[in-house]
């Protein structure tokens, strides 16, 4: 990463990635991405906990500690959090991760099955699969007729969703808060025009609602066609295979797939991907630098199956001492 400048959309955990980037040298370029907006729906919540009390649901998936706090603080509010709490007691609790986990740890509540490592929507699937389910009508199928309660995050976890439905499950899900474009877009702004200028040498997505974002402020400034134009001929390195399956969706080519999807990974992978262009080419950088236009359009019209194209991508010129 030394002498790279790094585009970063994270918003929660940008000033640690910031951070990471200049310890291996690099020059972090932040353009948050991503509100996190409060979408609880009191009275939602109280009908769903008081239906429950007849027709409780049989699984309980917790996908994140932001999400899971949040419905704490909405239950303790209306006076509810007992009578939630009975129903979790009642129920198989699953959870995807350690923040939800350490969230569930505070109320004291007992925990059933959790995802392992990498905690994606998989490894949650795998243990409802592998888990000896009370009333299973069959072990092919032991989520059919299950009523399972899905704490949502930022957006509907729409394969979590699709896969529990094709299995007769009845899903219910929770909303404790949404992902938004930001109110202050300039820095997204800055980094569409800075594309432009081929002032970034590669650009970190660690969610799929990041792209899908900064394509709506591209598409506000009438700036779509020119962002994907300048990331097809940048590096773009993606936290993960729905973050990349966003990407490929947009058009945009994705270089550098984190494995396991967390945010260590991705940056070892960023700076593994980073040196490779710095190898030494017999002094001739510049001619490789100048050639990048045409590598860029000869790599949109290969296969959209991910590689590492950081061995391919040009070695910028280096810059003039001051």
């Amino acid at each position: 990463m030394k002498d790279k400048t790094i585009a970063i959309l994270e918003s929660r955990a940008g000033d640690r990635v910031a951070s990471l980037i200049r310890k291996y040298g690099g020059t972090p370029f932040l353009a948050p991405a991503l509100a996190e907006v409060p979408d609880v729906d009191p009275e939602r919540i109280r009908a769903l906990i008081g239906g429950w009390a007849s027709t409780p649901p049989d699984i309980f998936i917790f996908q994140t500690g932001v999400g899971t706090r949040a419905l704490f603080a909405a239950t303790d509010s209306m006076g509810l959090t007992p009578a939630l709490l009975r129903v979790l007691e009642a129920s198989i609790v699953v959870v995807r991760g350690p923040k939800p986990t350490a969230a569930l740890g505070a109320r004291k509540v007992r925990i059933d099955l959790s995802a392992d490592d990498p905690f994606t929507t998989h490894e949650v699937l795998a243990q409802l699969h592998e888990a000896q389910l009370p009333g299973a009508r069959s072990q092919k199928t032991p989520l059919h007729g299950k009523r399972v309660v899905v704490q949502r995050y930022g957006e509907t976890n729409r394969e979590l969703e699709a896969a529990l439905e094709a299995e007769g499950a009845e899903v219910i899900e929770i909303a404790t808060y949404r992902w938004a474009v930001p109110e202050d877009t300039a820095p997204m702004v800055r980094l569409i025009d800075a594309l432009g200028r081929d002032e970034i040498d590669l650009v970190a997505f660690t969610s799929a609602s990041q792209a899908s974002n900064l394509f709506t402020v591209a598409e506000r400034i009438a700036k779509e066609a020119s962002l994907k134009d300048s990331l097809n001929r940048t590096l773009v390195a993606s936290i993960g295979p729905v973050c990349s399956a966003t990407l490929r969706k947009l058009a945009v080519r994705v270089d550098v797939e984190a494995k396991p999807p967390k945010l260590g990974p991705l940056i070892d992978a960023i700076n593994a991907a980073l040196a490779d262009t710095t190898r030494p080419d017999n002094g001739d950088n510049a001619r490789r630098y100048r050639a990048r236009d045409d590598w860029a359009q000869s790599r949109r019209a290969t296969s959209q199956r991910p590689f590492p194209a950081a061995r391919l991508r040009p070695a910028r010129p280096a810059k003039a001492a001051s």
